[in-house]
């Protein structure tokens, strides 16, 4: 099962290379990680997506993440409510006769064409993973020249007030 797991660090030299070997040294394979800036100078973000066997394994190693030094924060944000993008490029074998044809196909993916060439067109489109793997088997049978991809960040989406929930009044 894939786990979505963030961890709010430290920005400081070899804290990425501590946190994957603890991962590692559990025999965690990390599908996925991503580390950037946070809203606050001198922290980080890092989010891996890693495929787990055994819940307990989840919980151990959340454990074990949260006793290092440079780590502030660890959350397994899998059963969470939350958003989850993506970033790919994805250079696409598209002679001119083609064009038209492919963005048709791309078009509902919203992707945008960031490099063409003579018989290369380069796509940029962001989204969930899935969103991802699914544009690159619509492109997949014109012929896939080059791809990459950034890995998935994410974050716990805000709960919203409903406007029917109770209020209580302070006369009570």
């Amino acid at each position: 099962m894939k786990r979505v797991i963030t961890v709010t660090v430290i920005n400081q030299s070899g804290v990425l290379n501590r946190v994957t070997g603890l991962l590692m040294k559990r025999q965690f394979n990390i599908e996925s990680i991503t580390v950037g800036h946070t809203e606050t100078a001198g922290m980080s973000k890092m989010t891996f997506i890693v495929n787990v066997e055994d819940e307990r394994k989840v919980e151990q190693i959340v454990k074990q993440l949260q006793k290092q030094i440079d780590v502030l924060k660890v959350k397994d944000i899998t059963e969470k409510s939350i958003v989850m993008r993506e970033l790919a490029f994805i250079k696409v074998l598209a002679p001119p006769h083609l064009r038209s044809e492919i963005n048709a196909i791309v078009d509902p993916f919203r992707a945008t064409i960031v490099d063409s060439g003579k018989n290369v067109v380069t796509y940029q489109v962001t989204g969930d993973p899935t969103k991802i793997e699914a544009f690159i088997e619509l492109v997949q049978p014109y012929g896939i020249k080059e791809l990459t991809r950034t890995g998935a960040t994410a974050f716990v989406r805000e709960m919203q007030k409903s406007s029917d929930t109770p209020q209580l009044s302070l006369l009570q």
